[in-house]
This record gives structure tokens, C-alpha cells and sequence, in this order.
């Protein structure tokens, strides 16, 4: 669990905006709240400027990213638009660089080489599964070998990469999620997202689960699965930052999503599950049980080892007849770390 300061990233959203098709999964106007596409010169200068306002103290970079289309996909000259006024925040130093995401088809040397005018740090590939069965069903229009392509220019070109997976998707399962976790990682990338697929409506997948032909995951099986393609990622020292999609009104208020494991608290319900099985195998291990447990924990991690509503202590009672539980911060430790003392 990453300890270091969180980038302050100015979110532009252009939703839609440079995709060739619409993907099974996908309305981006529910998910980014945004009804517009893309803003304006003028508009992206406001947008910034507005969220400038608002950066605090403790955080790393300060970038631009543009989310929720196609970024490459645009036509050059929207997107030169787009990144001259960026670039212009970095020229004057009050952002660092600039990101975006985009799908793996749209990476070629010749989009690589014109990025180079622009202080583009990040780029953000939409990959979503390695499964090229799963793709094809999510009308993607792209492979993994596209994926696969993409990374290796993207290293080339010295940029850092970006990766999302969904898990969940028509066609998908716990193995292959798992196995898809397992092909990204074997890519190397900076840091990825874990995002659930939820049924939204106005998508093609809202036609499809209300016919009976895709059934979503329920919200256990979604932090299980993610849990796993979670560990698979920290295994392998890539760092995971995001799982669960960015809560935004609309989501909030339940009129965007018909099915499938939504929370606004996603993330923390992961790191909540990871938790509760470490301390369960330490329990299991140990030859005679406990009346009582004091469990230390690193300060920012408290929450989670608790649980949501304090859920996984009431799980470690049950399970182990243990009558009390104990939750000390200490600073000595990890973020994903904890330290267990018993008595009987």
C-alpha cells in the first residue's frame, strides 16, 4: 500500500472524445458527470486555473490530465490546442507536466515524436483485459498484442506508462481477471488501475443485462477478484493507484448505475479484505486461541484494518471466540503492515 505523496492531478475530462467505437462498458458521461466533450482554449484555462486554487500542502506533482476519451484519437490539431495551453502552465511553473489516457491502438513513433514538443510525462493505456476473447466481447476493437506494442514504444520513448484493467467483463471470470493481472504485470508498467465493470446506463451492457445475457459481479465477488489482481500487482512492486471507479454525483445518487459492484468506498473495502485474511491466517497458526488480541497498525491504515462499520473486528470475534480486540497505531510500521499480540 503506496505511502508516498499523491501527484495533485487537474482532471480535464472530454468524454467520448477520439473514440472510433462505443465499448460495451462504456458511458463516460455517467462516469465523469461531464456532459460536454471537449472544452475550449478558453475553458481548459479556467478549468486549470480553478483547480490550481484548490491544491494543499503534501502532495507531489501537479499535472494536467486529460481523461474519459481518447486522447490520441483526436485530430493533431485538437490535440496541439489542447496541449499548447497545458504546456503554458508548465512553461510558467505552476504545473510540472502533463497526462492523458488513450487506447493502445492509437500509440505509433510518429504520435510519439510530435508528444515531444509538449512536456508529456504520462501516458495512460485503456487496456482492460490481455483476453483477447474478453476484448472482442467488449467491442474494443483492439488486441493485446496491441497492448503489448504500445508499452514497448511507450519505454522507448522513455515515458511513464500507465495501465488499466477492468475486471468483470461479458466474458470474463476470476481466472482470467487474475491471468490478466499476471500479462500486465509481465509489461512493467509505472503504476495501474483496477476498475470493476458496473452496468451504466446508456450503455450497450445496460441492453444486454437488462435481455438476461450479462449477469455483473455482486460486490463481494468484485473486491475478491480485484483483491487478487491487487496482490498479484504488489507481488510484482507495481503500484496500484486506483481501484473502484471516482465517485461522482451521478453515481452517488444511484441514478447512473443499474447493477454490478459499485461503492464509493471501493478501494478501502480491498485493502479492508487483504487485512482481515492476514490476520485470520495469523489466528488460524496459532495452537491454542486467544481471549484477546491487540493488533498495531500504521496510523493511516486503522480504518482499513477495522473494516467498514468496524466490520472485521465483529468478523474476528465470530470466528475465533475472541472477546476483545485492540487497534494501536504505531507509527514504526508500514501502511500494509500490522503486528499482533495475544492473550489467553
Amino acid at each position: 500500500m503506496d505511502n508516498q505523496l499523491k501527484d495533485f492531478i487537474i482532471p480535464v475530462f472530454i468524454p467520448h472524445a477520439g473514440c472510433p467505437n462505443k465499448c460495451v462498458f462504456c458511458n463516460q458521461n455517467s462516469v465523469t458527470g461531464i456532459q460536454n466533450k471537449i472544452p475550449s482554449q478558453e475553458e481548459l484555462s479556467r478549468i486549470i486555473t480553478s483547480f490550481l486554487n484548490y491544491k494543499g500542502k503534501n502532495r507531489g506533482r501537479v499535472q494536467i490530465g486529460f481523461y474519459g476519451g481518447n486522447f490520441l484519437g483526436l485530430g493533431i490539431d485538437k490535440i496541439e490546442q489542447l496541449l499548447c495551453v497545458a504546456a503554458k502552465y508548465v512553461t510558467d511553473g505552476l504545473v510540472d507536466s502533463i497526462r492523458f489516457s488513450t487506447r493502445p491502438d492509437t500509440i505509433d513513433n510518429n504520435k510519439l515524436d510530435f508528444l515531444k514538443n509538449f512536456p508529456v510525462s504520462t501516458i495512460e493505456l485503456g487496456v482492460q483485459s490481455m483476453d483477447d476473447s474478453v476484448l472482442a466481447q467488449a467491442r474494443r476493437g483492439h488486441t493485446s498484442s496491441d497492448t503489448k506494442n504500445a508499452v514497448d514504444l511507450l519505454k522507448k520513448k522513455s515515458f511513464n506508462i500507465g495501465l488499466q484493467m477492468m475486471i468483470g467483463l461479458p466474458g470474463d471470470d476470476e481466472s482470467r481477471s487474475v491471468s490478466t493481472a499476471w500479462r500486465i504485470s509481465e509489461l512493467s508498467p509505472d503504476f495501474v488501475r483496477i476498475y470493476p465493470t458496473v452496468v451504466l446506463a446508456g450503455s450497450p451492457l445496460a441492453g444486454l443485462y437488462k435481455k438476461g445475457k450479462y449477469v455483473p459481479l455482486s460486490l463481494e465477488e468484485g473486491v475478491s477478484i480485484t483483491k487478487k489482481a491487487y496482490l498479484v500487482f504488489r507481488e510484482n512492486n507495481i503500484r496500484v493507484i486506483r481501484m473502484g471507479l471516482q465517485a461522482t454525483d451521478d453515481l452517488r445518487e444511484g441514478t447512473s448505475i443499474l447493477a454490478g459492484p459499485y461503492h464509493p468506498a471501493f478501494g478501502h473495502l480491498v485493502y479492508s479484505e487483504i487485512f482481515l485474511d492476514n490476520i485470520i491466517g495469523v489466528l488460524k497458526s496459532e495452537s491454542v486461541l486467544p481471549e484477546e488480541i491487540t493488533i498495531r497498525v500504521h496510523p493511516a491504515s486503522v480504518s482499513r484494518l477495522r473494516g467498514l462499520k468496524n466490520g472485521n473486528i465483529g468478523k474476528i470475534k465470530r470466528l475465533f471466540d475472541i472477546k476483545s480486540v485492540r487497534v494501536v497505531p504505531d507509527l514504526s510500521l508500514t501502511p500494509d503492515g500490522f503486528l499482533m499480540k495475544s492473550k489467553t
